[in-house]
């Protein structure tokens, strides 16, 4: 016999667990001393979330991209989204792991789509931004610029599964009927 759908009882593990996967990946990002740009060959100028180095070999030049009202806002933006993904994983866990607490579940789905805007316009501020202020040659937006993409991404996908969960109560709690889509006569 063949099984059809989620296995919903599975939802109340994954789904902290992913937000837990979107909290390293933010971590990582905001934390990255380089890897939010590179220049082309990068060899002679990079940048994190925090400051830029220009330089040759071992001998680098590196200052703050903090002087700049839009990189502080790019700062601010990550860090208290990141702070509101912890609140809501931290929610997350307490109405899917420890007991099931299907009213917590639109709360958490709205958190998340507030983290997602967050960091959505923190992510688009800073490669605008920095191309104005740089004007030669071609940069790539690396590893540490992606992990943030990707926390952003989890979170939307989170927040989609937390706004859609509590119509499937009977299912997360393991209370319904299972259903198959072919029986044998």
């Amino acid at each position: 016999m063949f099984r059809c759908g989620i296995a919903y009882p599975r939802c109340r593990w994954i789904v902290p667990l992913l937000l837990l996967f979107a909290i390293i990946f933010d971590i990582i990002a905001i934390a990255a001393t380089s890897g939010w740009v590179e220049d082309e060959d990068a060899k002679s100028h990079y940048a994190s979330m925090w400051d830029q180095c220009r330089g040759r070999n071992d001998n680098w030049d590196c200052k703050s991209l903090m002087e700049h009202p839009w990189a502080q806002a790019v700062a601010a933006l990550m860090i208290i989204g990141l702070l509101i993904l912890i609140i809501a994983f931290i929610i997350s866990c307490v109405a899917l792991c420890c007991s099931l607490n299907i009213s917590l579940l639109p709360l958490i789905g709205g958190l998340l789509i507030i983290v997602v805007v967050l960091q959505v316009i923190a992510l688009i501020i800073y490669p605008c931004k920095f191309n104005e202020m740089i004007f030669e040659g071609n940069y790539y937006y690396t590893w540490a610029y992606g992990f943030g993409w990707g926390a952003t991404i989890l979170c939307i996908g989170c927040a989609i599964l937390f706004c859609c969960l509590p119509r499937y109560e009977d299912e997360l709690s393991g209370m319904a009927k299972t259903k198959y889509i072919y029986t044998s006569a």
